[in-house]
């Protein structure tokens, strides 16, 4: 199995650089998760803990998918402001890979995520050819329904995501430009 580098950059947009999660991001993503308002969406804030064990999970799907959460760096500060990526995901007893996104509250309304979006969906599609990507957003955030509009995804229904209702949005590689 190729082993990954962790300092690799995975992506770069205009604004955003994306690479791989490492343990020396904890605190940032401690910092990330433990604002109510960022969480509001995400079963509330979280513990360094559990900061710690997503970053272990991220790792391990690195090595096994070559993608998961990104550590997300604003370049024009060089701060970390997020993490977002590709996330696997079971709808419907199949495979989907979920475009996510979670910025801080500080960058919010400046179209980072829109910017993160775009980034991850092209990515999916051109680097791992996948056919499908999906969001799956609960209806009272509409900041991610926006993104997720944005970035040429389209309402497909309602699902249940472990107890509470969310719409789940699409896009097809073929509709991808």
């Amino acid at each position: 199995m190729q082993r990954v580098n962790l300092q690799l950059t995975v992506i770069e947009t205009q604004r955003l650089r994306f690479r791989l999660l490492t343990l020396d991001d904890a605190d940032d993503l401690a910092a990330l998760y433990a604002d109510p308002e960022v969480m509001r969406f995400f079963e509330g804030v979280r513990t360094r803990q559990q900061a710690l064990e997503e970053i272990e999970r991220c790792r391990q799907c690195y090595e096994r998918l070559g993608f998961h959460f990104w550590a997300t760096i604003h370049k024009g500060d060089n701060r970390f402001i997020g993490r977002c990526g590709l996330l696997p995901q079971t709808i419907d007893g199949q495979q989907e890979y979920e475009v996510a996104y979670m910025i801080a509250r500080s960058y919010w309304n400046r179209g980072l995520g829109t910017e993160a979006a775009r980034a991850i969906k092209q990515y999916g599609f051109e680097k791992h050819r996948l056919p499908r990507l999906v969001s799956i957003i609960e209806p009272g955030n509409r900041a991610s329904i926006r993104v997720a509009e944005k970035n040429e995804m389209q309402y497909v229904k309602d699902i249940d995501d472990g107890g509470v209702l969310c719409r789940l949005y699409a896009v097809e590689r073929g509709e991808a430009p």
